[in-house]
């Protein structure tokens, strides 16, 4: 197929300089570059020189790319307001919100055009091919319009220039919806109010779990990987005992639930029933047993871990062919039982997603013939908690498995809501900045620290009664951890360690320390290698 997206059609000379950094000025030679590259593949003989072809179609992707992108910047730049609503991008999977996703729009109008794309069902290409026609003309004309602006007055944007972005913006947005709802299920409105109803359960969740200490706010600040499986095995009880009249609520139909739970209907009810008729320690245990990244007999006498400590990572456990639970009929209300939200008791006045709820903070299941029977349906309680754990974790395991997208939206967003923020006196000053009076030949440099690579952080470190702080790395300056170098990820994030201002991931900044030197008096956060090499053991807090 030949490239025939972007063709030159005003050439001419210009005066525009490549130094101006107008936006219009910038667009002419990001659009002159890609007329150049469609140019030579033209004239190019893909038979003879694939290799060089293969060269050009890369060279014409970033080019188009670089394009489009500044074309984003001029359309905010001059039709700020006019902007066609893009609310429909949160009906996406999220693995199609990419940064180049309108150059993938663009890719496929044109091959659609072309008769080219497969993917589309014929049905579908015919309701596209016309929106796609549209789409390529309203882009050549924004070309033309915007090439013959910048060689006249690169500076401005008269009422003809406003017109074809709007249209233009217009038809991208309308054929983006429709071609990417023609390829996978789009969510709808009903479906977005309830995966943000099941955000709201997850938070509450996290807060509930980290009230009993399941849960650390160093392990959420850290993003633990294991949270991926435990937060939701813990919403799935949160959901059906303490807030049932939320997202999991069993008295709506399967069909009005979100479509992440709505096919697990039955087995929630039966995890429902026996969920009532546990007591408040055998809540208790099952809850710890299903934050461990193993498959744990809840009911073994041993300690439960330590839930600040670092946990291991282990295989996903309950295997679903396991899920094999005696049927059961709704419990009556002498079984029915309801957890609180914790803090509801200090704040009775909070107006939960859900609506308030009684006061109270355990259970208060009442002993009758329907849990008698329930239990005796088990030989033993530990067989009973034993069923639950694999149920629920298989439950949770399978949203990983067949809503990985939703869920990992879902848990993006909590991520963002329970994380600790930061603290408005971590960053040096300005004035600490400035001051050096710490000279770097005072000290030599610290025999076998790798860390300390040069003599102005072993003075930093070593001096003491100074009162400058360490100069802080940037963010942008530091891609993966300063000691084990695992690479920062959503679910690893940075931390600067206050005494040497390198940054770490939570693993290997797990401790406090007062650092009076520095004028902080109370713990602060410090890296593994300053806390054990560079502190005195009086100023270490944990």
């Amino acid at each position: 197929m030949r490239p025939s997206l972007f063709i030159l059609l005003c050439p001419g000379e210009t005066e525009v300089q490549r130094s101006d950094p107008r936006l219009l000025s910038q667009f002419f030679f990001a659009d002159e570059r890609v007329t150049r590259v469609v140019a030579e593949i033209n004239g190019l003989d893909a038979e003879l020189d694939p290799q060089q072809y293969l060269v050009l179609l890369n060279q014409l992707h970033l080019s188009q790319a670089h394009l489009l992108s500044v074309l984003e910047q001029i359309m905010e730049e001059c039709i700020p307001t006019q902007r066609h609503s893009r609310d429909y991008l949160v009906k996406f999977p999220e693995e199609l919100l990419v940064d180049n996703l309108g150059n993938h729009m663009l890719f496929a109008a044109e091959c659609l055009l072309a008769g080219t794309f497969l993917e589309v069902e014929e049905a579908d290409g015919a309701h596209l091919r016309p929106q796609a026609r549209n789409l390529l003309c309203s882009l050549e004309l924004v070309r033309t319009v915007l090439r013959e602006q910048s060689l006249s007055q690169p500076g401005s944007y008269p009422e003809p220039v406003r017109a074809v972005l709007v249209q233009f913006d217009r038809l991208f947005a309308e054929f983006e919806l429709s071609y990417v709802s023609s390829l996978v299920v789009v969510k709808s409105p009903d479906e977005i109010y309830r995966q943000q109803e099941i955000i709201v359960l997850f938070c509450e969740t996290v807060e509930r779990a980290l009230h009993l200490g399941y849960l650390t706010q160093e392990m959420i600040d850290g993003y633990e990987p294991l949270l991926m499986f435990t937060i939701p095995r813990l919403a799935i009880i949160s959901g059906l005992l303490i807030y049932p009249d939320g997202p999991l609520s069993l008295e709506r139909s399967p069909e009005q639930m979100s479509r992440v739970f709505s096919p697990f209907y039955n087995l929630l009810k039966k995890i429902r029933d026996l969920l009532r008729v546990l007591s408040v320690e055998e809540l208790c245990l099952l809850e710890r047993s299903l934050c461990t990244a193993e498959q744990e007999d809840p009911c073994s006498p041993a300690t439960p871990p330590a839930w600040g400590a670092a946990v291991p990572h282990a295989d996903p456990p309950a295997p679903w062919g396991l899920l094999d639970v005696p049927s059961a009929t709704p419990s009556p209300p002498a079984c029915t039982t309801r957890l609180e939200p914790p803090g509801a008791v200090d704040n009775p006045g909070t107006d939960w997603w859900w609506g308030p709820q009684p006061l109270g903070t355990g259970l208060s299941a009442s002993p009758g013939a329907h849990c008698s029977e329930l239990r005796s349906r088990y030989s033993s309680t530990k067989d009973m908690l034993h069923t639950l754990f694999v149920c629920i974790s298989g439950v949770a395991d399978q949203l990983q498995t067949n809503f990985a997208s939703d869920l990992r939206s879902i848990l993006k967003t909590v991520f963002k809501i329970v994380a600790s923020q930061a603290e408005p006196s971590e960053e040096p000053s300005a004035s600490q900045k400035e001051d050096n009076d710490l000279c770097a030949a005072d000290v030599p440099h610290v025999a076998d620290c790798p860390l300390c690579s040069s003599p102005m952080e072993a003075a930093g470190l070593q001096r003491a009664g100074t009162h400058r702080r360490p100069e802080w790395v940037p963010d942008s300056m530091c891609s993966q951890c300063s000691a084990c170098r695992s690479p920062f990820t959503l679910l690893r994030r940075r931390h600067h360690c206050r005494s040497c201002g390198k940054i770490f991931c939570a693993r290997c900044s797990p401790h406090t320390a007062a650092l009076p030197h520095y004028g902080q008096p109370k713990p602060v956060r410090v890296c593994m290698h300053c806390y054990t090499v560079h502190l005195v053991p009086a100023a270490r807090s944990r």
